[in-house]
């Protein structure tokens, strides 16, 4: 049993692909949030726990920051918006250039607003040089001298990981660990199932389609051999997609769902077994009904 006597709710923010759930997943130590290069992977508040020393933090992986143009859009805006209410800290992760964008603005107006301490996140320090780091300090420091550390991180490698969690900890309240131990997120299996699902299907398709996706667990259950077995929907937005999704005699879903099922036995620890069928729902994304028929449900 782990010594916990003090925790930390810490919202990571910043603008989609800067690196949020990258960064998650390397504090908790294994994969709890999907990663792609695509923006606004990311779709709910995801919370990934760490325990070091006498401290249990909670990291809540947002989505990023962006101009909303749907009604699950703005859904992934408010989710930012709320998860910056009651913290006892604020992450903002940027990227290594001297420019603060609209999207930070924002971000650090809304921090201002709830009066919570900040910390700004430098990531992807291995793909410039030291020096070059200096102006993007700069440049932040111009648009807000309320930051309480500046901590220059890459979550590719790990690099100012162990300086961040030093940061973070000074931040922690007394009181008991929210999470047992051993458990590393709040998401359920079946939601993991779906997200790294989905995952798949980022990595795989181009362009639009992907942004259109979604997914639905109908059947999660083990077999008294340990087997799982995962039945899946993949929803998309248009029939012309849906022929994309499948590909040539069916070679684009196999190829997703092959992939999705290696990480789903590799976090599960066992067999699965993954059946999965794509089904058209016409723009769903603008629709608030379903979009929260999706599991993107309004928060309280």
């Amino acid at each position: 049993m782990s010594d916990i006597r003090k925790t930390a709710m810490v919202t990571v923010c910043g603008r989609p692909n800067v690196g949020k759930s990258s960064l998650t997943n390397a504090l908790v130590g294994e994969k709890i949030a999907i990663v792609s290069n695509k923006a606004q992977t990311t779709r709910n508040r995801i919370c990934g726990v760490v325990n070091r020393e006498d401290t249990q933090i909670v990291l809540l992986d947002t989505p990023g920051l962006h101009r909303p143009r749907s009604a699950l859009g703005e859904y992934m805006v408010k989710v930012v918006r709320q998860s910056l209410e009651g913290v006892d800290c604020a992450l903002l992760l940027v990227e290594p250039a001297a420019h603060v964008g609209g999207p930070e603005e924002a971000l650090i107006r809304r921090i201002r607003e709830e009066q919570i301490p900040a910390i700004l996140c430098i990531n992807k320090i291995d793909t410039v040089e030291p020096a070059s780091l200096l102006p993007v300090m700069a440049a932040y420091h111009a648009a807000w001298d309320g930051f309480q550390a500046i901590v220059p991180i890459s979550a590719r490698t790990g690099d100012g990981l162990d300086d961040l969690v030093s940061e973070i900890r000074k931040y922690a309240e007394e009181g008991p660990q929210l999470f047992p131990d051993g458990q590393v997120s709040d998401q359920p299996d079946q939601q993991v199932m779906g997200e790294l699902l989905r995952e798949k299907l980022l990595l795989c398709l181009d362009q639009e389609v992907p942004h259109g996706v979604a997914v639905e667990i109908t059947r999660f259950s083990e077999r008294e051999d340990g087997i799982v077995d995962v039945d899946a929907v993949i929803y998309c937005e248009k029939a012309s997609h849906k022929g994309i999704i499948i590909g040539k005699q069916g070679a684009m879903l196999k190829k997703a769902s092959s992939l999705a099922r290696t990480e789903m036995e590799r976090f599960m620890g066992t067999k699965v077994c993954l059946k999965t069928w794509v089904k058209v729902k016409e723009n769903w994304r603008a629709s608030a009904g379903a979009v929260r028929s999706m599991g993107y449900r309004d928060l309280t």
